[in-house]
């Protein structure tokens, strides 16, 4: 039994397609502060109710309300996950837990009302830019998929505004990426962003490097790839054992990644910043430090100025969207 000297506590939760992190917060002087995390595989769940019984059982307290971030659009309090075969609701988690309030928000939703509470250990910038106090934030997070949202500045606070934005069409920038796009709406038809930006989307990069004879696989690669994460291997030949073709995928992803970061910021007019989400920016970071990131982010035509003036931050706190989280349950 957790021993909280009697004061509320919530329960926060982030729920991706890979991995579903529930946590236990108490209300600090400026932001939630976990009393215990726990992560759980999402894919050995039939359901949501049964990782949070299991984390209720292990960590036994009274909970007064609850918010939990998820990967898929929530309409009326209901979510069809967009990688996980389950349907989360509201009405249902609060009759099972007997919660007396429960928020169902986008995992991206979570991940961005973390970031005004967010430190500055807590981020890694891009560029020497200064965020301006009271205006529009944007989040772009690649990982398992693709998502974004927005946090727009009104009446003295930040409204979060949900976003399935990763599923908008992928835009070629270059000769190259255009090759690239074709031969993928030729095979899947639609090509969303989501496709090329993502854990699998760097795969699938990677493959088509390969396949179009743009360099050779290392036979030692070709079994890393086949006995783990492809695209953790990938990343982490390009980074350390510097392999050509690793290194063309992963320059080329950064390129799409900070030409989608750009248009987010044109579409929010995020003059208040840019935040890199996801499990594969921090991973990535000596990439992104790089000037391809940059290059991409404010390549676009006359409004390049403006883009210039927009601070682009990298999140590395890995456990920001369960902080998003927690601090919706108390004041959501």
């Amino acid at each position: 039994m957790i021993d909280h000297d009697d004061q509320k506590t919530v329960l926060a939760g982030d729920i991706g397609g890979t991995k579903t992190n529930i946590g236990l917060f108490r209300m600090g002087k400026r932001r939630p502060i976990p009393d215990v995390i726990d992560s759980f595989p999402s894919g050995q769940s039939p359901n949501l109710e049964d990782i949070i019984d299991k984390f209720l059982r292990r960590h036994q307290t009274s909970v007064t309300s609850a918010c939990l971030g998820i990967a898929g659009p929530v309409i009326k309090g209901r979510c069809k996950a967009t990688n996980l075969p389950w349907a989360v609701s509201e009405t249902a988690l609060k009759r099972r837990f007997k919660w007396r309030r429960v928020s169902l928000i986008n995992d991206l939703t979570a991940t961005a009302l973390s970031i005004p509470i967010l430190t500055s250990r807590e981020m890694a910038p891009l560029n020497k830019t200064k965020p301006m106090k009271g205006e529009n934030l944007g989040l772009i997070a690649p990982g398992t998929g693709l998502g974004m949202a927005l946090l727009v500045w009104k009446n003295g606070k930040y409204i979060p505004v949900p976003s399935e934005g990763g599923h908008c069409d992928f835009a070629a920038t270059s000769t190259s990426e255009m090759a690239f796009w074709s031969d993928l709406h030729e095979r899947l038809g639609h090509v969303s962003l989501e496709k090329v930006l993502s854990g699998p989307g760097l795969f699938t990069i990677y493959r088509w490097l390969k396949h179009t004879g743009q360099d050779t696989e290392p036979e030692w690669l070709a079994k890393d790839i086949e006995r783990n994460d492809p695209s953790r291997a990938i990343s982490e030949a390009a980074l350390f054992d510097k392999v050509p073709l690793c290194i063309k995928a992963l320059d080329l992803f950064v390129s799409i990644f900070g030409a989608a970061a750009g248009n987010l910021a044109l579409m929010g007019l995020t003059r208040g910043g840019i935040y890199l989400g996801g499990g594969i920016a921090p991973k990535i970071l000596p990439k992104l430090q790089e000037d391809i990131f940059m290059q991409a982010f404010v390549n676009k035509g006359r409004f390049k100025t403006l883009l210039q003036q927009i601070p682009v931050r990298v999140i590395t706190n890995d456990k920001a969207a369960l902080l998003g989280a927690a601090w919706c349950a108390w004041n959501g």
